[in-house]
């Protein structure tokens, strides 16, 4: 059964930018002026949305000198598709279950 952290972390994965920027990490590690650049969205929108990822663990950061680098926690994604892969068990099972009305 899906938690209320669940149903948060796919409220915040619903956006395009955060999902965009999720997807970009599951391939590398990378810094604010490479995702400013993958992305194209505007430096401080950027760290915004980053904020919002990294306050929900999805994300975490790396300080390299002058730059943050960003990773993305596969264990918190893995949970989530867990959860997923357990909704559509259920729904296998249960394929043959209806409630009759009255």
């Amino acid at each position: 059964m899906l938690t209320s952290a669940d149903t948060d972390l796919i409220r915040i994965l619903a956006d395009p930018l955060r999902l965009r920027i999720v997807t970009l990490l599951a391939e590398e590690t990378l810094c604010t002026t490479h995702l400013v650049e993958e992305t194209g969205a505007r430096q401080t929108n950027l760290s915004n949305h980053l904020r919002v990822l990294r306050e929900a663990g999805l994300v975490e950061t790396e300080p390299c000198g002058r730059y943050t680098y960003y990773k993305l926690r596969p264990d918190v994604i893995a949970r989530l598709a867990g959860q997923f892969a357990n909704l559509a068990e259920s729904a296998r099972t249960a394929a043959g279950n209806k409630r009759a009305c009255s």
